[in-house]
Order: C-alpha cells, then sequence, then structure tokens
C-alpha cells in the first residue's frame, strides 16, 4: 500500500484537538498584529480580525469534506466508452503548510474508467477539497490520485500540477518566475508510458 494511502481519509477535527471558538481565533489575530508593531484598536484595523477569521475559512473550508462523499455518486450509463477522462487547467488557490502563503496554479486529472464515470465537476470539487487545506504540492497531488483510486475504482489515473509557491516568490529566496510541477500515475496510467505520454501530450496542447 502507498505510503500516502492514509492521507484521502477526512481530517477528524474534534479528534484529540482543542475546539477553538470564532472569538478565540480573531483575538490571536489582533494579538498578531500588535506583534507586529500594529495599533489594533485604530479606525482600518477594528474590523481585521474578523475578516482574517472569515478569509481563513474560505481558505481551509476542506478539513470539513470528506473525498468519498464527492466521488459517491457515478453514472453506469457509458456506452461502452473506454478511453481516459481528463479534466484539464483546473485552476486553484491553497496555502503552503510551512509559512501559510498562497500556492496558485492548475491541475489536470485524469482517469480510465472501469465500468462507472463520474459527473466533471466532482474532478474539480476533489481539488478545492485537498487544495483547502494547508498544503505541500507533493501531498496534494498524492491525496488526489490516492482519493480517486480508493473511492472511484478505476482501471488508471493520472494527476499533473503545476503551480508557483508565493514563500519563494515574496519571501526567502525571492525567485520570482519558476513553477514546482508534480505527477503521479497509477494503474495503466503508470504501466503504459504511451499513455502517460499521451495524457502530457494532452494537458499541453
Amino acid at each position: 500500500m502507498n505510503s500516502y494511502t492514509s492521507l484521502v481519509k477526512p481530517v477528524q477535527k474534534k479528534l484529540n484537538k482543542k475546539e477553538v471558538t470564532r472569538d478565540e481565533a480573531e483575538k490571536a489575530i489582533k494579538t498578531i498584529l500588535e506583534w507586529i508593531g500594529e495599533d489594533p484598536n485604530r479606525e482600518g484595523l477594528l474590523e481585521t480580525p474578523k475578516r482574517v477569521i472569515k478569509a481563513f475559512s474560505e481558505h481551509f473550508g476542506g478539513y470539513d469534506q470528506d473525498p468519498k462523499e464527492i466521488l459517491l455518486k457515478t453514472f453506469e450509463e457509458t456506452e461502452s466508452y473506454d478511453d481516459m477522462v481528463l479534466l484539464k487547467n483546473i485552476e486553484f488557490e491553497s496555502h503552503c503548510e510551512h509559512h501559510m502563503l498562497p500556492i496558485i496554479g492548475f491541475a489536470s486529472i485524469a482517469y480510465f474508467p472501469d465500468k462507472e464515470i463520474v459527473g466533471i465537476s466532482k474532478l474539480a470539487r476533489l481539488l478545492n477539497l485537498f487544495a483547502k487545506r494547508l498544503q505541500t504540492q507533493e501531498v496534494m497531488t498524492a491525496q488526489i490520485i490516492n482519493a480517486i483510486e480508493t473511492h472511484l475504482k478505476p482501471i488508471g489515473s493520472a494527476v499533473f500540477i503545476e503551480a508557483e509557491h508565493h514563500c519563494m516568490k515574496s519571501r526567502g529566496v525571492h525567485k520570482q518566475n519558476c513553477t514546482m510541477v508534480t505527477s503521479q500515475f497509477r494503474g495503466c496510467f503508470a504501466n503504459d508510458k504511451s499513455l502517460q505520454d499521451r495524457f502530457l501530450g494532452l494537458i499541453k496542447q
């Protein structure tokens, strides 16, 4: 079993974790404002803690979602379709777990159906689920393909991600024009180099 398989499981937020109220979270943001040298009581910052926590609720909403529920509904009426299904250039926004700075890029997801297909929006929703968590790109790539393999059970699957990491662009080494590429292949995509090449060729068209 792949070492990343356990990562497809939804995070159990209430297990061994202190419940933090919204008020406590807003107070933490106020403390950070004071730490950087700001006055959280000045007019422009009075509502900032509320706004930041509201934004965090959007940025990190993936912890409350389960990939199984997204891929649960499938369709058997395929008219014997026997080729890859590819959804490419799906934009996403995530945040790195090391600096909580944006990861912005595109993903392409393909699978070779066995007997069932899934609505294409579900592939985009699956990407969003994992993107809306603190991430590394490598782990997110593995999480997506493991979820597809576990819950959709295709003949094979492929994931390709290219993204800019703002922890490199706006701090640290300050490299503005580099992108990171990760990919994973399973099943027929892993075993058939020509299918891999076709997948990569299609997403680069």
